[in-house]
């Protein structure tokens, strides 16, 4: 199936699209400053770069797009029909990376969290704080909130 929009104008779109400092990111670090937190932003010298990092709690936050880290059984994620094979492979790539950076996190001893942006829409993301704060205080290597599981509190 061909694209329904012209070359140009979804190579603008697509250089649209933020790596860092995203709407959801944003949601994520406003939560973690009232919460009284402080942290450091896109550490490049850790694997990943993680969004938020905690270095003296040595605590690493991913914040993920539902959609380019293909979060599962989540309503935000919608297959491409167009080039459905090149964003396939882009898209597990995409997952592969992730798993990379944090299994070599946890082999430095750091703690991580993953929280994926539809925890930051809607109803749901009042709930966000408190989730994450009970996550940073607990001694879980490894977490994940996403919306679901601020439904079920």
């Amino acid at each position: 199936m061909t694209d329904i929009v012209a070359r140009e104008k979804r190579s603008r779109m697509m250089a649209g699209i933020r790596g860092k400092d995203t709407k959801p990111e944003l949601i994520v670090r406003k939560a973690l400053f009232a919460a009284g937190y402080r942290f450091r932003l896109h550490r490049r010298d850790l694997p990943g770069a993680p969004d938020v990092v905690m270095p003296g709690r040595k605590v690493a936050i991913f914040v993920h797009g539902c959609f380019w880290h293909s979060h599962s059984d989540c309503g935000l994620v919608k297959a491409p029909a167009t080039n459905a094979e090149f964003w396939r492979a882009k898209l597990a790539g995409n997952v592969e990376r992730d798993c990379r950076a944090i299994a070599a996190l946890r082999s430095a001893g750091w703690r991580v969290l993953v929280v994926w942006e539809c925890a930051t829409k809607g109803k749901v993301a009042g709930r966000l704080t408190e989730n994450l704060v009970e996550w940073i205080a607990g001694s879980r290597p490894l977490g994940e909130i996403p919306a679901s599981a601020l439904r079920n509190h």
